[in-house]
């Protein structure tokens, strides 16, 4: 473990059980919610690799071989869906400045090959919403609708062209998750990239579940809250 992870994830952590307290806001509504633990906000000097979990760092490490394993078993499975989706999936799509606007999103999951024998290799759900904030330095995103809700902060890489995404899972009835760290099984990582006009993906490589790549599809909604 690094110096001063830590403190790290303590602060990651309270941010993130504000996020989760505001993604339970009405759908349509800025979320407003309050830091339960009056910890100072990290900056973007600490670094994403200061926070991540090594178990988080070694998933957005492998995410080529998600990209290239999930696709091929996507393929075989539903090679029409998973053509029809376009860039979407597209390993290579990303463009230049992937920060988003803060504001209110339709967030649509689509879920790429398979851990269990018996689970489906593509699978695509209907738009829920996500909400995008400012927190400090950083930009924050959390899902606030559906029985699985991630939410936490995007965090500036090497790689110009993304941002990393690490947070925690409330999931069903839960109006918060456990401590960033703490469950290995709740921790999500990933990276947000910009791959057209007004739409953004979040790649969530080796999740927690039966999928080998889970993709967020994000687009603003039409009509924002004041």
């Amino acid at each position: 473990m690094r110096t001063g992870r830590a403190s790290r994830s303590a602060v990651l952590t309270a941010a993130v059980l504000a996020l989760l307290t505001a993604g339970c806001a009405p759908t349509g509504k800025k979320p407003v919610g309050q830091v339960l633990v009056p910890l100072p906000a990290p900056t973007k000097a600490d670094g994403w690799r200061g926070v991540a979990t090594d178990a988080d760092e070694g998933r957005l490490q492998r995410l080529p071989a998600a990209w290239t394993e999930a696709l091929q078993e996507a393929r075989k499975f539903d090679a029409r869906g998973v053509r029809d989706e376009g860039d979407l999936l597209r390993p290579d799509a990303a463009l230049p400045r992937p920060a988003l606007t803060p504001g209110s999103y339709y967030c649509r999951l689509v879920k790429l090959g398979r851990t269990r024998t018996r689970a489906p290799a593509f699978g695509k759900f209907k738009p829920f919403f996500c909400f995008v904030d400012v927190e400090g330095d950083l930009l924050t995103l959390v899902k606030q609708t559906g029985d699985t809700r991630p939410a936490g902060r995007l965090w500036e890489d090497d790689d110009a062209a993304r941002l990393i995404f690490l947070g925690s899972v409330a999931q069903g009835a839960e109006k918060q998750p456990k401590a960033y760290g703490d469950d290995p099984k709740r921790d999500t990582a990933g990276v947000l990239e910009r791959i057209g006009l007004f739409r953004w993906r979040l790649v969530v490589p080796w999740p927690q579940g039966t999928s080998k790549l889970d993709i967020y599809e994000l687009t603003p909604v039409e009509n924002q809250p004041e």
